[in-house]
């Protein structure tokens, strides 16, 4: 990278962050604080008449890793493919808008026993749900009997301003 392109970053840098400050006043919403969309006349917003949510995409067996660099990378593709209206996989923008942070510990089968959040995220807090909800849905992960114990590993979430992810281990 050249020098002027590292400055280029730093000067862009330093523009958000003064603007940030700037709207630091601004009270910040969470998405529970909006208000509830208006239904389109002659449309109810009754729950029955809702459609239902889109199903999982079915995915592929997965595979038994040989090793938990292998595992990661497996865990980071089955993630994307069972959540591919909530990621991306381009370059990850140099602001990102939340990054949680969870570590996911195994039955030996790959289901997964328990979720602990490592790194919670100062804004976009919802970001954290989205995380562990992407998790569930691409669980099992495949068999990590042979893998040493213990049967955890940590996924950093890479979300931008559309709060779409892309996991760490993917970049």
């Amino acid at each position: 990278m050249s020098f002027i392109e590292t400055l280029r970053r730093w000067v862009a840098r330093l523009l958000a962050m003064s603007l940030a400050a700037c709207s630091s006043s601004v009270p910040q919403r969470e998405p529970g604080d909006w208000p509830a969309p208006v239904p389109a006349p002659g449309k109810t917003s009754r729950p029955e008449a809702m459609s239902p949510p889109a199903a999982a995409p079915s995915l592929a067996p997965p595979r038994a890793a040989r090793s938990w660099d292998e595992f990661r990378k497996q865990a980071g593709l089955r993630l994307v493919a069972a959540n591919p209206q909530g990621t991306y996989t381009g370059v990850v923008p140099d602001i990102l808008l939340a990054i949680p942070v969870i570590t996911v510990e195994l039955h030996a089968d790959g289901s997964i026993r328990r979720m602990e959040v490592m790194r919670h995220p100062n804004q976009a807090k919802d970001t954290t749900q989205l995380a562990m909800d992407a998790l569930r849905r691409a669980a099992p992960f495949g068999d990590v009997s042979r893998l040493p114990k213990p049967w955890k590993f940590n996924e950093t979430f890479l979300f931008n301003d559309d709060r779409l992810f892309k996991p760490r281990s993917l970049d």
